[in-house]
């Protein structure tokens, strides 16, 4: 298994779609702004047959300090980006 790297992605996207590698770079950065910029605003962002991304709030709770097990800390509320596969990319990718 291999690591794609954003501008390998580009490369590929850019051969494919006769865009130049500066050009898809940056539509694939617009795209990832806008992503953050709408779940940053509290949107659900649907992407047909991929999947949605939205955002959860993870409850406090009590944790451990991994370097004093006897202390008990408390874990505060957070904002978690949380992503649901999406059918069709579930049955190519994971065969479900």
């Amino acid at each position: 298994m291999a690591t794609i790297t954003k501008k390998q992605l580009a490369d590929q996207i850019a051969a494919e779609m006769d865009f130049t590698q500066i050009e898809t770079k940056k539509i694939i950065e617009a795209f990832l702004e806008k992503l953050k910029t709408n779940l940053a605003a509290g949107n659900r962002v649907e992407l047909r047959d991929f999947g949605v991304f939205s955002v959860k709030i993870r409850k406090s709770r009590l944790g451990r300090n991994p370097n004093k097990p006897q202390e008990v800390v408390t874990i505060p509320e957070r904002k978690v980006v949380h992503f649901k596969v999406g059918r069709e990319w579930k049955h190519r990718i994971v065969g479900a």
